[in-house]
């Protein structure tokens, strides 16, 4: 079954739950998170439903570049990374 995990910097913020779907896509995926935690999703995705400008997701070790649609396919072995990047000096 896919697997998708959120980077530990987001649970200063809210619970990410790592979970566990039968999602055969990216969208699919994220949406099984958002119902274990709908606040995660204003932390994921902007206002009109694409990735946030600070966050990369990771679909089986390779970045996608799909940043808008999230229709990348998952199989039932994938693992997907969402990770919020990091600013400073």
């Amino acid at each position: 079954m896919p697997r998708i995990e959120f980077t530990p910097q987001l649970r200063r913020f809210t619970e990410t739950p790592v979970v566990e779907t039968g999602a055969a896509t990216l969208r699919a995926a994220l949406e099984a998170a958002f119902a274990v935690n709908p606040r995660l999703r204003g932390y994921v995705l902007d206002d009109q439903g694409h990735l946030r400008a600070n966050v990369v997701v990771f679909v089986d070790g390779r970045r996608s570049s799909d940043r808008i649609m999230l229709n990348e396919p998952l199989n039932e072995n994938s693992r997907v990374h969402v990770l919020q990047a990091l600013s400073g000096g």
